[in-house]
């Protein structure tokens, strides 16, 4: 068992979804690095603190109930996804019970937030979209409706950030699909259309972005200081809460 830097701080377990990128692996290991430092639990002189650990639901390991089954003491996971669907509702809370910790609290994912808006739309005016211009919000996409919803909200306020219209569409699961969208508001008349992109990390989702015939599209929300603030608050968040049921 690993036991915790700091006696009775817990552990935060950030899970993500996983990809066969490599930028997006760096990007994940560098957004779990500046939690860290945001949180005072980055790396110390023995090497990674084992205080912040990362895991992931697909695609790559350890798996959250591994890193859980490692861990001595309380634990937070923050989900680092973007709606909450299937992995939020599904995998992460099996990957818990699986893993037999009784001392763990689970906090609500990422998005939709106003902080990862205000990423969103610096990412897409960085990309050159202008006022005028269309934007197609680009989500993976998910059977569970619940995160569909979220994608709905988190379009719409894109939107309002924007004061300008959204399309939504689909990288991978649902419709419509990000090309499509793409090409009918280009028969619709728009001169310009601009991809904003609710993925968090580069990868296969993201590339395919880049071949859907737009004339631009944003980078992925990545590491910024607001997403940092975003799960290093929700783990306080959930680490109070944690301490309080302890204590009752």
């Amino acid at each position: 068992m690993v036991s915790a830097a700091r006696p009775g701080e817990p552990a935060l377990v950030l899970v993500a979804h996983g990809t066969r990128s490599a930028r997006g692996v760096e990007m994940i290991a560098a957004l779990a690095d500046a939690v860290g430092a945001e949180l005072g639990c980055g790396m110390d002189t023995t090497g990674p603190n084992p205080l912040l650990r990362t895991a992931f639901v697909d695609v790559l390991g350890p798996s959250p109930s591994e890193v859980l089954r490692d861990l001595d003491g309380p634990a937070v996971v923050v989900p680092a996804f973007l709606a909450s669907g299937y992995h939020v509702y599904q995998d992460v809370p099996r990957e818990v019970a699986e893993s037999g910790h009784t001392a763990v609290a689970v906090t609500p994912a990422m998005g939709p937030d106003p902080a990862l808006t205000r990423i969103m739309a610096m990412r897409l005016r960085a990309a050159g979209w202008q006022p005028g211009d269309a934007v197609v919000f680009a989500a993976a996409g998910s059977s569970d409706s619940r995160a569909r919803q979220d994608v709905r909200r988190a379009a719409g306020m894109l939107a309002e950030q924007l004061a300008t219209p959204v399309r939504i569409a689909y990288v991978a699961t649902g419709a419509p699909r990000v090309p499509e969208v793409v090409a009918a508001l280009r028969e619709s008349g728009s001169q310009r259309v601009f991809i904003a992109s609710y993925l968090l990390a580069h990868g296969l989702f993201h590339q395919r972005l880049h071949d859907a015939g737009a004339d631009g599209v944003a980078e992925p929300i990545g590491v910024h200081p607001a997403v940092v603030r975003l799960i290093a608050d929700r783990y306080r968040t959930a680490a109070h809460e944690l301490a309080r049921a302890n204590v009752h």
